[in-house]
């Protein structure tokens, strides 16, 4: 469907996210060329002239949500690692799995996780780390034609340990130092900034004990050069409290610091097992923690300290991880479980509010990747990355307070349309950029072979005739 160059979005509960946080209960949208124009009373733009004129009664009109923490790769092999540790996790599923993949692999289950991220809502993502074998150029394509905006990041690696264990990577996971940088140089070159500005290349730094000191400071040095970004998981498992002690006899910041990684320009995932001064030392170097709920709750990761982490100013965004780790790629659902498991840990209901988990999953995202001048709130001068959430549901009824309901009650099936740049690529709950049927059918025959291929069997635990 060819975009309107004006949109108009009228009759909505609209959620601003601005300065104020303003809410309109009775709100619309003009939108010129992918931007916003104007955003106020539906009265007040009445008059407005418009191509396309989107009804929002009974809808939730807001920024689109951001996931800053995705593996694009483990949507094909969704619910592979159900209820086992995390070692075993990543040693006989998840690493056996992705160490088989192809290139076609790659594209299909990236097309298959930006499909269900559209469906629920996500406009912009940051995935954390794209390997050689799952083909970036053509993932890239693949984000360029379904129209989101994303952060592709290439693993950088020089060792094959994860945390305090050595060598214990599958080998088709493991990368050549200086392949890594060479592949991200040039993708960076080739993608950085492409499909409208949509597209960033960052580097994604596999974990402490596949990274070492020499090559850290390396990828710091080429990131700032190159004026991009980093990420990689910190803090995910208490190992690497151990590992950073036992090699360098420094704390998990500390050593961040030591190594240049710490600033604004960085997000950690996870940041789960971090002490006081940890907490610190993140909020004063303005680095971002992506927060991943449902993954932490499956794995028995632990409880990152959020609540200390806002009080803080730490920038705290959220992400929904993996397939196998989640298992959805679903944020209205991570909107629910950021705002309810502090609340258990704290013994506090007080802590981690509905509005507060939606400014993680919009204003944090977007600060976090780098974009929070041009979206993460609906103001005039931003683009149009705007979802609409239909309310009018049995299980979303009645309605009292649109913000709490969202969250509490909400899900991604709720998502109405979906549009990033002022583009749709969902309108009246139809993908528009991605044929749905065939992405779940190719991903069904693609999921059949890698099993195969990888000779990883998964039954369930009772009995299977």
């Amino acid at each position: 469907m060819k975009s309107a160059k004006s949109i108009l979005i009228k009759n909505g509960y609209v959620l601003t996210l601005n300065r104020t946080r303003r809410i309109i209960a009775d709100g619309a949208v003009h939108i010129e060329d992918g931007r916003i124009i104007s955003v106020g009373n539906t009265e007040e733009l009445r008059s407005t002239k418009a191509e396309l004129i989107l009804d929002a009664k009974h809808m939730i009109v807001m920024p689109g949500l951001i996931d800053t923490h995705v593996h694009l790769a483990q949507a094909l092999i969704r619910g592979c690692a159900d209820d086992v540790s995390l070692v075993d996790w990543l040693k006989s599923y998840v690493w056996v799995l992705q160490g088989n993949f192809t290139g076609d692999d790659g594209r299909v289950s990236a097309e298959l996780c930006m499909a269900e991220m559209i469906r629920t809502g996500t406009t912009s993502f940051l995935e954390c780390m794209i390997h050689t074998r799952y083909g970036f150029d053509n993932i890239a394509k693949s984000v360029e034609e379904a129209g989101m905006r994303a952060a592709l990041s290439k693993i950088v690696m020089d060792s094959t340990g994860y945390a305090d264990s050595d060598d214990i990577m599958y080998p088709g996971m493991i990368e050549d130092r200086d392949a890594c940088l060479e592949e991200t140089d040039r993708m960076h070159s080739k993608w950085h900034g492409k499909a409208d500005g949509r597209l960033q290349v960052w580097y994604g730094l596999r974990s402490l004990g596949a990274v070492t000191p020499d090559l850290f400071k390396e990828v710091v040095r080429l990131s700032r050069e190159k004026n991009t970004r980093m990420t990689m998981h910190l803090g995910e498992v208490v190992d690497d409290v151990r590992f950073v002690r036992d090699n360098f006899e420094m704390g998990l910041t500390e050593f961040a610091q030591e190594m240049g990684l710490l600033g604004p320009d960085m997000v950690f995932a996870h940041g789960i097992h971090l002490d006081d001064a940890d907490l610190n030392r993140l909020a004063v170097t303005q680095s971002n923690i992506s927060h991943c709920p449902a993954s932490n709750m499956k794995l028995a990761s632990g409880f990152a300290r959020v609540p200390e982490m806002l009080g803080l100013g730490v920038p705290v965004s959220l992400g929904c991880d993996g397939g196998p780790s989640n298992n959805t790629y679903d944020m209205i659902r991570e909107l629910r479980l950021a705002a309810l498991i502090h609340k258990a840990k704290a013994d506090d209901p007080l802590v981690v509010t509905a509005e507060q988990a939606i400014e993680m999953a919009t204003l944090g995202g977007a600060k976090a990747m780098g974009i929070a001048e041009t979206v993460g709130s609906l103001e005039p001068g931003k683009l149009a990355d705007i979802i609409l959430v239909d309310m009018n549901d049995l299980g979303l009824t009645p309605n009292v307070n649109p913000v709490s309901n969202l969250v509490y009650s909400g899900s991604g099936h709720a998502v109405d349309t979906v549009m990033v740049n002022g583009r749709l690529l969902m309108q009246d709950k139809k993908l528009l950029t991605l044929d749905e049927e065939s992405v779940i059918q190719r991903a069904r025959e693609r999921n059949q072979a890698l099993m195969e291929r990888a000779d990883v069997k998964i039954t369930p635990k009772w009995p299977l005739e």
